[in-house]
């Protein structure tokens, strides 16, 4: 213990080196904005020698060794609780998924204060350095036999003060994982210029090679560190997770001179609450003609950083926070510009694919805990080895290592060519492959519990081999290649830039509310089918599984995938992608005209700036009606 509090103290000394003071940050931008010439350069000119690949790797690193403790936890914790910590059967499931929903719903808070208050890097940092607090703490507790509970009757066993260490591990390790996932995945996004050609291909692979890293260290982690926990020791295997953890964050931490740092800004939800709130106080006013007399800012009056977003028409109510009183000053309550407007448009606009993905987490759900407890009543033998039934995940886990690299290489170029999208199909055709391949997944899973349980019925001494659950698992593990990259690449790229980090946590929160749908879905299923059954019983009533009808409750689940998928069509086929800068035809001219005379070169670059300041407030109409009545004479 004294080596893993010398090992964290080492890791705080990091801190200092990466978290700015404020007056820093303050002045760093002052400097910056007064070297800003007329005509922006592009990010990628700024930052020549940072970003890219080469930055990416550190994240990559922190991905694997990170993910490689907690997935080999999130499928064995459910042995530990019952095990050591003496809860029951559904007591642990419903401790293990409540764990799981809150640490990806904490994503959330990570992906905001992210975006508002610290940069990416110190936001990954301070919640990585809450998470080694929870592993240490998880770690300490199955040491000493002192702090765990003794064995008793009447489960859960857990109570005073080991349950409070006890819970107090678990709520620091999923507030500090879940600020991580908040912060990560948007961190790395950032190294590519999404407005460069090339870099926008390797903004689309990037989300695969993170992917593919946190499959290769789940992958380990699934086979090592479980096996470790099961076999040698729980304390063991946490204290592996806490390590490889530090490991990780002290490599992301020293690859800070490489990366691009964006800056945090204004509170989305400031933000947000404006538009509503204006777009209230004006509902009377009536809609503009056109969309160039809603209020926006000369992009000239924006700083190097911000973003100006076109108008678009989908929900037009919001517009009105867009209109100008007439005889008012514009002040962010009374007015709000029209890129803040599209901001609350494009985060609608998210909610229906949002929800459109969480049946199939859902099922995740499921069959992370069910394939479980049956792969225990399955026989785990491969040749003389016995298999650790929480190893069961790795089927996926290989079948996702090996497909990615052949996605990556083989299938996007192929569809590239065909469809000329840097990503070869688009974010959301992504979603609908992974939809409908979770909806056959189910089906599989269906036929082969019908299988195990008549095996099991007939010849309880011979059951049928633990990988029949690979075809279940494998189905499932593409499925998963493609929703849950597609989902980051999505949220990443249609975000405001404000509000990166915290658009990337949504994949997350669908996987939150997938692992709470969960827990209240089995309980339904219970309460309505014990009225249909002839034993009065639900379909997933007790613990054991050959009474039950485990095979029903997947056929379920599978109809319910193929409607969700039937409605994720609808809103993905009804979504507007948020559009390109409206400058960059007119920036192209400009370039282009440069090969000419100096005469079409003036000329190209006046349409532009003029083009540019048509676009200003309409809280100064004195100098558009003064323009307007000098074209006129």
């Amino acid at each position: 213990m004294a080596f893993v509090s010398l090992l964290l103290q080492k890791f705080v000394s990091l801190l200092p080196f990466v978290v700015p003071a404020a007056s820093n940050n303050l002045s760093a931008m002052e400097t910056k904005e007064a070297a800003i010439p007329d005509t922006k350069p592009s990010s990628n000119q700024c930052n020549i020698r940072r970003g890219g690949y080469r930055a990416t790797t550190f994240i990559f690193v922190l991905a694997g060794l990170e993910n490689m403790g907690f997935v080999a936890n999130m499928v064995s914790l459910v042995l530990y609780f019952m095990n050591v910590m003496y809860f029951d059967l559904s007591g642990s499931a419903t401790t293990l998924t409540n764990f799981m929903g809150a640490t990806f719903l904490l994503s959330l808070l990570g992906g905001f204060i992210s975006d508002t208050y610290l940069n990416r890097l110190t936001t990954c940092l301070i919640f990585g350095f809450v998470e080694l607090l929870g592993l240490m703490v998880l770690t300490i507790q199955a040491h000493y036999h002192k702090l765990q509970p003794d064995k008793c009757d009447k489960l859960p066993c857990i109570k005073g003060g080991q349950a409070l260490l006890f819970y107090i591990s678990l709520c620091l390790y999923a507030v500090g994982a879940g600020g991580v996932r908040g912060s990560v995945p948007a961190l790395g996004g950032d190294q590519f210029d999404p407005k460069d050609p090339k870099q926008k291909k390797s903004l689309a692979s990037y989300f695969n090679w993170l992917l593919l890293s946190i499959t290769v260290g789940a992958t380990l982690g699934v086979t090592i560190i479980v096996n470790v926990s099961t076999k040698k020791g729980w304390d063991l295997g946490f204290l592996i997770c806490l390590l490889t953890a530090f490991v990780g964050f002290v490599v992301v931490a020293f690859g800070k001179p490489f990366y691009r740092i964006q800056e945090p800004g204004d509170s989305p939800i400031i933000r947000i609450a404006q538009v509503v709130v204006v777009a209230f106080r004006n509902r009377s006013l009536p809609f503009t003609k056109t969309a160039d007399e809603l209020y926006e800012i000369n992009e000239k009056e924006t700083s190097y950083d911000d973003e100006i977003i076109q108008h678009t028409n989908q929900f037009r109510c919001l517009d009105k926070a867009a209109i100008l009183p007439r005889d008012s000053n514009p002040d962010p309550w009374k007015v709000c510009t029209v890129t803040q407007v599209e901001e609350v448009k494009i985060l609608t606009r998210m909610f229906p694919i949002l929800a459109s993905t969480i049946i199939m987490n859902t099922c995740l759900a499921q069959l992370q805990t069910f394939s479980i407890q049956q792969g225990n009543i399955m026989d785990l033998h491969l040749g003389s080895f016995k298999v650790p039934p929480p190893t069961i995940p790795v089927i996926p886990l290989v079948f996702m290592s090996v497909l990615i690299p052949i996605y990556e290489f083989v299938f996007v170029p192929f569809a590239r060519k065909i469809t000329k999208h840097p990503a070869g199909i688009t974010q959301l055709q992504r979603v609908g492959v992974g939809l409908v391949i979770s909806a056959i997944s189910m089906a599989v899973a269906a036929i082969v519990e019908v299988k195990r349980r008549n095996r099991a019925i007939k010849d309880p001494f011979n059951p049928i081999s633990l990988f029949w659950l690979s075809y279940q698992y494998g189905i499932f593990g593409i499925a998963d290649m493609f929703t849950l990259v597609g989902l980051l690449e999505f949220f990443y790229k249609e975000a405001p830039l404000r509000m990166k980090s915290l658009s990337t946590s949504f994949t997350w929160l669908s996987l939150s509310l997938g692992y709470f749908l969960s827990s209240v879905l089995v309980e339904i299923i219970n309460s309505i089918t014990k009225h249909l059954t002839k034993r009065k019983e639900g379909w997933l009533f007790g613990i054991d599984l050959n009474r039950n009808n485990l095979d029903l409750f997947y056929w379920f689940l599978a109809i319910l995938s193929c409607l969700n998928f039937t409605n994720y069509l609808y809103w993905a086929s009804w979504y507007k992608y948020k559009p390109d800068d409206a400058d960059s035809d007119d920036q192209l001219k400009v370039m282009a005209a440069s090969d000419g005379s100096a005469f079409n070169k003036e000329e190209a670059t006046e349409d532009f700036e003029a083009k540019k300041n048509g676009a200003a407030s309409p809280a100064h109409p004195e100098s558009t009606k003064e323009k307007e009545d000098g074209q006129e004479e």
